[in-house]
């Protein structure tokens, strides 16, 4: 007979390995729709008949990934910088800083959290216009370098820091910069670390504001880029050719994930939610 303390373990980790195997095989699907003919795709079938190798080949021949994939890159990381800077900077003085309307000044952030993205766009794009910053990747990069949820979730984070620690340190001669870098960074890493690869992330699938902004083709990202090969060009829809380039997008965030999890996961179960 089933010992009464195991089997609450055991259903523990049957329902972890199903949600686990539910998470994972749209990823497996995609992987091997990628090696199908557009025909088997569409027939809905798991595995395919024949591995068409050549599928990749012909995908890079007709897409310049490495050039949407690169720009994509590499504006997700800048941006993913600038946030955490400017969300530990403000985050930084929300938790340490004891001014007059400091809560006031909190709310109204919060309150930027509740209005919609797509209502910021008709502002932000005239914005850019008259700056000259439309179709760039500095004008792209711009309109995305603050975060207020970085600023909360960072907020956050550096309360269990504690403020009696910060006071001792200024008393010691120790600059905010000081304190920031040498004190509240190392005791919140593994957070800084959950938020810079969650915006990296959204960052590198944004599709909508870059579509609107970005319009030179050796200027568009790895998301707008496949749409429109694949969706909206002459090509049509070749459904495992759009396998073979979505499976190609997705290496760089798993490369990125893999080598990142193990502070990912420290930071999602350690930076407590706290007043």
């Amino acid at each position: 007979m089933m010992d009464s303390k195991k089997a609450p373990l055991i259903i523990k980790h049957l329902f972890l390995t199903l949600s686990s195997v539910l998470f994972v095989f749209p990823f497996i699907w995609m992987i091997l729709g990628s090696f199908k003919t557009s025909s088997e795709v569409l027939k809905g079938g798991f595995w395919p008949e024949k591995f068409h190798w050549e599928n990749y080949r012909e995908v890079l021949e007709i897409l310049p990934l490495h050039t949407y994939l690169f720009n994509s890159f590499y504006t997700s990381l800048i941006i993913t910088v600038y946030v955490l800077a400017s969300s530990a900077l403000f985050a930084y003085m929300l938790t340490f800083y004891k001014f007059k309307g400091k809560q006031l000044t909190f709310s109204v952030v919060m309150a930027t959290y509740m209005i919609p993205g797509a209502v910021s766009y008709v502002p932000v794009y005239v914005l850019l216009a008259n700056m000259g910053l439309l179709n760039t990747h500095l004008g792209y990069i711009t309109s995305m370098s603050v975060s207020v949820f970085g600023i909360f979730y960072l907020k956050q984070c550096f309360h269990k820091v504690g403020f009696e620690t910060i006071e001792a340190a200024k008393i010691d001669g120790a600059s905010d910069w000081k304190i920031l870098r040498k004190i509240v960074f190392p005791m919140t890493r593994s957070s800084f670390v959950t938020l810079g690869l969650v915006t990296f992330i959204e960052n590198y699938n944004n599709y909508i504001w870059p579509a609107l902004i970005l319009n030179d083709g050796s200027k568009k990202l790895i998301t707008n880029g496949i749409a429109d090969y694949f969706i909206n060009s002459s090509l049509g829809r070749d459904w495992s050719h759009i396998m073979v380039a979505s499976t190609i997008a997705t290496v760089p965030l798993l490369i990125v994930f893999l080598v990142l999890q193990k502070w990912f996961l420290s930071g999602v179960t350690d930076s407590g939610i706290k007043g």
